[in-house]
């Protein structure tokens, strides 16, 4: 179990938290529950319904679609926050490629921190607009491959 200066400082290296005082990182430390996940397992599995986001504190976590290989996340990444904000499916499976450490942070205490703490606003904020943005980037190359590969059918 990690001592509340080592989650202080792990937190610090998290991108929803960068901007946040140490001093209210403190508070964030005191709330997240450590979790310990084997290699190989399906932490998360789509469809789900859940409540929790997930700060990967050493580890590598697969995001995926079935066989679909999304996106590889490592220590101090971030997933399951728009779980956190809005309890709906999940939208992907996650697998952890070995073991790992995680912080989980359940939606009563996040919406607490979120009140309290514009800074935490702001870094989930800046997190989803990354996100949205990178999508919106792959959905612009997506749709530029299908009409390349429309056009080729077209030729034949």
């Amino acid at each position: 179990m990690l001592l509340t200066i080592e989650k202080v400082m792990i937190l610090k290296d998290v991108e929803i938290f960068s901007s946040t005082p140490e001093e209210d990182l403190i508070e964030v430390a005191s709330i997240v529950e450590e979790v310990s996940v084997d290699k190989g397992t399906e932490f998360i599995k789509k469809g789900e319904i859940g409540t929790s986001m997930y700060i990967i504190i050493e580890g590598e976590m697969k995001v995926h679609d079935g066989d679909k290989e999304l996106v590889v996340l490592g220590n101090r990444k971030v997933f399951g926050e728009l779980a956190a904000l809005d309890p709906e499916p999940r939208s992907a499976s996650i697998t952890a490629l070995r073991d790992s450490q995680l912080f989980r942070l359940d939606q009563g205490p996040l919406y607490d921190l979120m009140a309290e703490h514009v800074e935490v606003v702001r870094g989930i904020m800046h997190v989803l607009c990354n996100r949205m943005r990178n999508a919106t980037k792959d959905i612009g190359e997506l749709k530029k491959e299908v009409g390349e590969l429309k056009r080729k059918d077209v030729r034949r």
